[in-house]
């Protein structure tokens, strides 16, 4: 039976999926299933007759609300997967065998997710993770924020940072979210903080979605770093909060990401500038997880739950960025 998590998610059968890579793009599906895990697009995982297994991401149904920054998003993971594979071959993504602007199909990748594995065995990986990054980083755009036409992006990552999250709030307001602090307050603060988004003079390749479910491992080894459509040019700090949702990356100097991306064991620290910028991030971070809530079709106690998860968390970092700036 067809399923879905979420409105974005379009309802296909095994049948469905078929047809539409042979349509799409001339391939011959022999068996295929859904994977779960996600909740925007709809994902399988299929085999080919020439024996290749590949996972197949579809875009939304047309007309189906979204987010600002979701525009594109299919096309943007394609060209994610094409730019860290031609730029460093030191970070493992998948192969992109066939895409168009609302399909994508990879090679699958080895391993499984990192939310599956263990204690210390993920610690080990977390460790790959940092250096992974480490090299991620290095590649350069030639712009702040997203690509493709109408997604928030400048010329500066003041300017590209201010526009994502001006989008952010525009959302939640479209679509009623109530957010603990107003939109106004927001937007004061991250103008406050203006000098310290102007340390960053160079666009990074920023991952941003790197939690578990998007880590992939076999056994101790790193295999993938995968759902890579909300990447963006910008702050390479930015892609500390992910692998430390609900905590502060500044505040774990231990973190096996922190030793494996600065080549060695901790304590690492950041600077004052540093982590008025990692709780920016934060804020924005946790302003998205609550204004997708409608689109996702989260309603009821799952709602109510990740309000209540989220906004002490937004609060305080909110609270710490009024406090008098120091460098």
């Amino acid at each position: 039976m067809p399923n879905a998590v979420s409105p974005t998610q379009r309802l296909l059968t095994a049948d469905d999926l078929t047809a539409l890579l042979a349509e799409r793009f001339g391939l011959a599906a022999v068996h295929c299933g859904q994977l779960s895990g996600g909740t925007f697009a709809a994902v399988w995982r299929a085999t080919l007759d020439d024996g290749r297994d590949v996972v197949v991401k579809v875009g939304p149904p047309a007309g189906v609300p979204l987010l600002r920054y979701e525009q594109g998003v299919i096309a943007a993971e394609a060209r994610y997967y094409r730019t860290v594979g031609a730029a460093t071959p030191h970070v493992p993504v998948p192969p992109v065998l066939h895409a168009d602007d609302d399909v994508v199909v990879v090679g699958l990748l080895p391993g499984r997710p990192l939310t599956e594995l263990p204690g210390e065995d993920a610690e080990t990986v977390r460790e790959q993770l940092g250096v992974a990054l480490r090299h991620l980083h290095t590649v350069t755009g030639g712009h702040f924020g997203y690509d493709g036409a109408g997604r928030a992006s400048g010329t500066t990552w003041r300017d590209a940072f201010t526009a994502m999250t001006a989008d952010l709030l525009a959302d939640a307001a479209d679509w009623g979210v109530p957010l603990p602090v107003p939109a106004e307050e927001i937007l004061a603060t991250v103008d406050r903080h203006g000098d310290a988004l102007d340390e960053v003079e160079r666009p990074a390749l920023v991952h941003f979605d790197l939690w578990d479910g998007n880590v992939l491992c076999d056994g101790t080894r790193l295999t993938g770093l995968v759902d890579g459509e909300r990447y963006f040019w910008g702050d390479p700090l930015y892609d500390f909060v992910s692998p430390a949702i609900g905590r502060r990356m500044e505040e774990l100097p231990e973190h096996p990401v922190l030793r494996g991306y600065y080549g060695g064991p901790g304590p690492h620290t950041f600077t004052a500038t540093q982590r008025r910028r990692l709780m920016l991030y934060r804020l924005q971070f946790d302003i998205l997880l609550l204004a997708e809530m409608p689109s996702r079709g989260m309603v009821g106690d799952e709602a109510r739950e990740r309000h209540e998860w989220v906004t002490p968390r937004l609060l305080a970092d909110h609270q710490d960025l009024g406090r008098p700036a120091t460098v």
